[in-house]
């Protein structure tokens, strides 16, 4: 089976490839830059250069291909919009399938993406399901709540370096998941037909709550987290005012998150159902105090390597200055 990953080099989708590599499948990646891709290349898999909103890249990309799992979504740095490439994009990308006669397709959604019409994205998602439920495609939904790997960045770097983690007042509890393991659920469901035309939720084994997720960050670091509280009125209105520039639309976007997390209701959804329909082991799975054990210790190793390394570098500068003063007779 030949596999089109859309979306590869971003943090869910390179996860999807090394999977679907190790799974013994041979892979295609449609990228936009070959040479931020090079990495994919160099673990096996084909690259193809093509975009979501160029119609005939697309038709050379899915030449002999079986099946397609698309992680592509907007970044908050990206100079398209939401609708351009998670709406607009995917509907040039399911024309393209359907131009090709290949119908097994892999999407990922957001949780609960239904229940929040005014989050920009969150509706994005929703109305792409629907427009799936309609299709021909033997589409699976896999409906992830939050990435592990998006903690380091808002909790773990900061308490690590000493500044400021950024909370607002209310925040929900999210059932996070390991990228690892959401790449599981993606390519294991190529393997099921029980898992075509349905809906997944691909979740954590426990909703974490900021709080919560500071003070594991303290226990593994053994440090003190510096806790910032902006109001939400504050953010309500940052989100509205970026949305007068064009450029700064996705980052508006993301703050509209803000009121999924004003919410203050769990993100999450059992999985008992999920794990015996794929047929995976909720005991190979990371836990997000595994994730963030291994986060730190693997830092904090480095850190001391690098302390250490420094330390010697001084000691011999100080030696050689030494020398050069009290020359020896």
């Amino acid at each position: 089976m030949t596999l089109l990953i859309v979306g590869a080099t971003g943090t869910l989708g390179r996860q999807v490839t090394r999977r679907a590599l190790d799974q013994g499948y041979e892979v295609r990646c449609l990228v936009r830059s070959q040479k931020r891709a090079a990495f994919l290349k160099e673990w096996g898999a084909q690259l193809v250069s093509g975009n979501l909103l160029d119609p005939e890249t697309l038709d050379d990309a899915l030449e002999g291909v079986t099946a397609v799992i698309d992680a592509a979504t907007a970044r908050a740095t990206d100079s398209l919009s939401n609708k351009k490439i998670d709406w607009e994009g995917k509907l040039n990308l399911v024309a393209a399938m359907q131009r090709a006669s290949i119908d097994r397709y892999v999407f990922f959604s957001i949780l609960d993406s239904e229940k929040f019409p005014d989050v920009p994205l969150m509706n994005i998602k929703c109305c792409f399901e629907k427009y799936l439920a309609e299709s021909d495609l033997k589409y699976t939904i896999l409906r992830p709540a939050g990435f592990m790997q998006g903690l380091i960045g808002q909790y773990a770097i900061p308490i690590l370096e000493g500044q400021s983690v950024w909370l607002t007042g209310q925040t929900a509890p999210i059932a996070f998941m390991d990228t690892i393991d959401i790449a599981k659920f993606a390519v294991r469901a190529l393997e099921v037909s029980d898992t075509e035309r349905q809906s997944f939720p691909v979740v954590g084994t426990r909703a974490w709550g900021a709080q919560d997720i500071i003070k594991l960050c303290e226990r593994c670091s053994d440090k003190t987290a510096k806790v910032t509280t902006v109001p939400l009125g504050l953010v309500r209105g940052l989100g509205k005012f970026l949305r007068f520039f064009q450029w700064s639309w996705n980052i508006a976007d993301r703050l509209a998150f803000t009121e999924v997390m004003a919410t203050g209701r769990e993100l999450n959804a059992s999985m008992d159902e999920v794990y015996q329909t794929f047929d995976l082991d909720v005991g190979e799975m990371s836990t997000l105090e595994d994730y963030m054990q291994e986060y730190f210790s693997r830092i904090l190793k480095k850190l001391k390597e690098v302390e250490m390394a420094q330390a010697k570098q001084k000691k011999k500068k100080k030696k050689k200055k030494t020398d050069r003063t009290y020359p020896k007779f």
